[in-house]
């Protein structure tokens, strides 16, 4: 495989620039009050401004790479312009002082391409919007995504505990180990190697699962816990940071379990946490036990919910998917 520390030099610095100025949205305007009022707009500002920064760092040193992202400009344009003040604000703070509005529509609409190439990244600005509303876990997810297979995957979770602070950086190259880095740094500096659990019976895992009853069947998941004799209680955590937390061994088990049908995982939903999981020493499929196939444009249409475990309990935890499934 080629090398990629040039595309991960970049994938970092663009998400630590992201993961600070989700928390400082986080910590200036998130407050009870818009709570109490369902008011969404400080998610909206980091989401707009962290694909912002996130694309500009791409554009600027991968020019020709398509990006495929979850948000568009279209709701910061017409009479948005306080909206849009607010993102443009951000984006100054964290990435270029002298940035206009028209520049930072542009970079967010970088986000809006195919998923068809080649080559391109898959961004999720925030994943989790209500851990971020709720002053909990979400998580800044990019992932470079060659001839349907993720070669790279970062993910900043600003809100994880790690030993004695808060926050940090997941990063992992195809083929490589993934590393668990200081959230504020430079490249892999002061990085170490985290692996997935060892253990071989499933009876002995955590396994975790989204705070939503509204993403999983958590009913089910509570059936197949039974069936594999686990005895500890579920770990619920909002986003991507599902990943991050089997990847280093704080649960053993990640179950997604379709609660409809119809429903198609949305790509950058995975990508990076799949390689994550996967370069720590993990297993992740979908509850068939298909791995997950990127080459199908901007969702999962090839699989049906998600499994990621420490990988020697694969197996065993398929098979009490499939029993409750049939």
């Amino acid at each position: 495989m080629k090398n990629l520390e040039t595309e991960l030099s970049t994938a970092l610095r663009a998400v630590r620039a992201a993961a600070r100025i989700c928390s400082d949205v986080q910590r200036n305007l998130v407050a009870a009050r818009r709570l109490e009022k369902k008011d969404k707009s400080p998610v909206t500002v980091a989401d707009f401004a962290s694909q912002a920064v996130v694309c500009a760092a791409l554009q600027r040193d991968f020019p020709d790479d398509p990006v495929v992202g979850e948000e568009s400009s279209a709701d910061l344009r017409g009479d948005r312009a306080a909206l849009r003040a607010q993102v443009t604000d951000f984006v100054r703070d964290a990435w270029d002082s002298a940035v206009d509005d028209a520049q930072v529509l542009k970079w967010i609409d970088r986000g809006g391409a195919d998923a068809r190439a080649e080559r391109f990244w898959t961004l999720d600005p925030i994943d989790g919007t209500k851990g971020f509303l709720r002053g909990e876990q979400y998580a800044v997810a990019l992932a470079l995504i060659e001839r349907g297979e993720v070669v790279l995957g970062v993910l900043g979770c600003p809100n994880l505990p790690v030993d004695s602070h808060t926050g940090a950086v997941f990063a992992a190259l195809r083929g490589g180990a993934t590393l668990q880095l200081p959230l504020l740094g430079e490249g892999t500096a002061g990085g170490c190697a985290v692996r997935v659990s060892g253990i071989a019976s499933a009876a002995e895992a955590r396994f975790c699962e989204s705070v939503e009853s509204g993403h999983s069947d958590q009913e089910e998941a509570a059936e197949i816990a039974r069936r594999l004799g686990i005895r500890a209680a579920p770990y619920r955590i909002d986003s991507q940071c599902k990943y991050a937390v089997v990847a280093r061994n704080d649960a053993s088990i990640y179950l997604r379990l379709p609660t409809r049908a119809d429903y198609c995982e949305k790509i950058w939903d995975h990508a990076a946490g799949k390689l994550i999981v996967e370069c720590a020493g993990g297993t992740v499929t979908d509850i068939a036990g298909v791995p997950l196939d990127f080459s199908r444009g901007r969702t999962l249409e090839g699989n049906r919910g998600i499994i990621a475990t420490g990988g020697r309990i694969h197996a065993e935890v398929l098979r009490a998917v499939r029993e409750i499934s049939a």
